[in-house]
């Protein structure tokens, strides 16, 4: 129905909210901005990622109620951060700038991208891997994959079973990369130990999703 339209220019890094073939179609060119947002996402994801490690949400209920000696108790029996195992998906701008900030809680990080060059791995103190040895080695894995139809569920029940089940996943990309009912059944049945989501595959949630 744009039929004056010439250019429709995206605020973001990725084009999925676009259909960009039809766009193309119509003589429309789609334009996006690669390098935005880069720091605050990275952030972000860090954010989500203490939080969802720490119980923030779990300790900020405690608080509230006055169940104050429950904190200790759920803090426990949780490992040290130092020394524990990030897995990043993707090695893109993002996911280097979280690399470069996991590094100072003393992580180790390892990271899945069929694309990235091994000399910038190498550089960043990051080990490349395949999807499958990074799902069974991390404590947490952190989503960075633009959405495609080649990467849409790349986090589904088969992915979520090799996952430790202290593991957390955390999504600050496109929530169409997890399977939703598949992750919803890892967190009932404690495959997993929790999830870090500031993404999803339907925005917003209609009331009752579980």
């Amino acid at each position: 129905a744009l039929e004056k339209c010439k250019v429709i220019g995206l605020g973001s890094v990725g084009s999925d909210t676009v259909d960009v073939d039809a766009a193309t179609e119509h003589g429309i060119v789609v334009t996006n901005v690669p390098d935005i947002f880069i720091e605050e996402v990275a952030d972000h994801t860090m954010a989500m990622f203490l939080a969802a490690f720490r119980r923030l949400p779990e300790m900020q209920r405690m608080t509230v109620e006055g169940e104050w000696a429950k904190g200790r108790e759920l803090l426990s029996g949780f490992p040290r951060l130092w020394g524990q195992t990030i897995g990043l998906v993707s090695f893109g701008n993002v996911a280097k700038a979280v690399a470069r900030r996991c590094h100072a809680f003393g992580l180790r990080v390892i990271a899945y991208d069929p694309y990235a060059k091994p000399e910038i791995a190498q550089e960043l103190n990051v080990s490349l891997v395949d999807l499958k040895t990074l799902l069974h080695r991390s404590d947490f894995i952190s989503l960075h994959v633009p959405l495609t139809s080649a990467t849409r569920h790349l986090i589904g029940h088969a992915e979520l079973k090799l996952m430790k089940s202290s593991a957390i996943l955390v999504n600050t990309a496109r929530g169409g990369l997890i399977d939703g009912q598949a992750l919803y059944q890892a967190l009932r049945h404690h495959w997993i130990a929790g999830a870090a989501l500031d993404v999803f595959e339907q925005e917003p949630l209609p009331p009752g999703h579980p």
